[in-house]
């Protein structure tokens, strides 16, 4: 539970400064990690891969549902010494955190649970995600405006009727988590009752626990110190980023309740020593390959013409899962080599294109370091692991895992380190530096699991 919370809450608090669906998977790519090594590390390579890279899609979907308005509720002037909306806010994070949550849950268990699940099955399973959402959408998160204060009867952000003024101007954000919450139970019906997957259907309820207790209780202190400020004094709690401080937390909260959940239920793991089977070709496989990331770079930065690829989880994670479940080279592309790609572009262009940070001393970043440094390099190196472990995957999981925790750790610490614009201890400290020293413990332990599980040569 400590090692799993460790990854969820470095993984989370960084996912904070990139967002949405594509940061979220940082969370499952190193929870995944840790809980497969934990307990799978006998395991065949391809198969404890596809199982990291399943938890590292399924974790992506939440991040599609609109949240800052619920947190608001707890916490903006508007509402602060409303505790019918303090306690409404907390209920809408309790729902969206579990649906979040719930889906790598769910995902991670069909890795692990040894039901095989074919691509076809799989894109099938995903288009039927994608149909229950809009049935959800307009079930649950409709009507829905604004501008004549028309509000759907269950809503989570930002309400009019919730303000200590209620002529104050508001901005509401139309809602999806009804979709979600469509989705995700389907899902468990279809992995229980229809596949009988031993794992997914527990692992998924563990995950709908972990989101429902930890994202509103991670939010207490932040809403508390909103509240009343003078009780938390006049010293370093001023220094501290609250907001990021509640995400870490809410990553802690995941992993651990993850991690207990695997624990519980570890006698019903069916990740075997020999490769699976594998349903694509290798030209399908890749022509998926250049698909999803020709995409996902439109959606990341051409918005204006590719915004509908990254609007709704399902939609981003539909290629990735289908060839997952099928390929033999992308559940070792997903992890190193897709999911970094859009990280290491949203920091290059904050720290060149929008901040215009200065790389050392009073140096500003040119856009030829930047890229080189920030992307081009973590790229090169990260497609190279994909690569070398792909060409090793009917061998035992214990290197790639271990490794691969290695990498992955590393590799998002020193991209949020310089996000966070380099935030050394000894020099002044900023809004930034606690959480960035939280991380460096989190990323300590994570890497002396790492190195406490690597194969010793003889």
């Amino acid at each position: 539970m400590l090692l799993a919370a460790m990854a969820g809450g470095l993984a989370w608090g960084i996912r904070g400064q990139y967002g949405h669906e594509t940061g979220a998977m940082m969370a499952g790519l190193l929870m995944g990690f840790v809980l497969v090594l934990l307990f799978c590390l006998r395991a065949n390579s391809l198969a404890a891969a596809r199982a990291v890279a399943l938890c590292t899609v399924g974790i992506g979907f939440g991040g599609s549902e609109t949240y800052a308005q619920s947190v608001g509720l707890t916490h903006d002037a508007a509402f602060i010494g409303n505790w019918s909306a303090l306690l409404w806010g907390m209920l809408g994070l309790s729902i969206k955190g579990a649906v979040w949550v719930g889906f790598g849950g769910i995902f991670l268990g069909m890795g692990l649970g040894g039901v095989r699940y074919r691509s076809r099955e799989m894109l099938l399973v995903m288009l039927g995600l994608i149909a229950l959402h809009f049935v959800g959408v307009k079930l649950l998160n409709r009507p829905f405006d604004p501008a004549n204060h028309v509000l759907p009867p269950i809503y989570f952000s930002h309400d009019w009727s919730l303000a200590n003024d209620p002529s104050v101007e508001l901005k509401p954000r139309p809602e999806m988590w009804g979709g979600l919450v469509f989705a995700l139970l389907s899902l468990v019906a279809y992995t229980g009752f229809v596949r009988r997957d031993p794992m997914a259907p527990r692992m998924g309820l563990w995950g709908i626990l972990g989101g429902a207790l930890g994202f509103p209780l991670s939010q207490v202190h932040q809403a508390w110190h909103a509240w009343d400020p003078a009780a938390f004094g006049t010293g370093f709690a001023t220094q501290i980023n609250w907001w990021n401080f509640m995400e870490t937390g809410f990553g802690c909260f995941m992993g651990a309740t993850l991690g207990l959940g695997l624990w519980l239920h570890r006698r019903r793991i069916a990740v075997g020593a020999t490769e699976p089977a594998s349903s694509l070709p290798g030209e399908f496989e890749a022509g998926l390959l250049l698909a999803h990331v020709a995409l996902l770079v439109g959606a990341e930065f051409i918005p204006q013409m590719f915004a509908w690829y990254g609007q709704w989880g399902y939609v981003l994670g539909l290629i990735p899962a289908v060839g997952i479940v099928g390929g033999r080279w992308w559940p070792y592309l997903l992890p190193f080599f897709v999911t970094a790609i859009p990280i290491t572009g949203k920091t290059v262009r904050n720290l060149i294109y929008e901040e215009h940070a200065v790389l050392f001393g009073s140096e500003e970043f040119t856009p030829f370091a930047g890229w080189m440094l920030y992307i081009v390099l973590p790229l090169l190196l990260a497609g190279s692991v994909a690569i070398y472990f792909a060409r090793r995957r009917s061998e035992s999981a214990q290197s790639f895992l271990s490794n691969g925790l290695l990498f992955c750790t590393w590799l998002y610490f020193a991209l949020n380190f310089a996000f966070f614009r380099f935030p050394w201890p000894w020099e002044e400290w900023t809004g930034r530096t606690p959480n960035a020293l939280v991380f460096v413990v989190f990323a300590l332990g994570l890497t002396t699991l790492a190195l406490s599980r690597r194969p010793r040569s003889t």
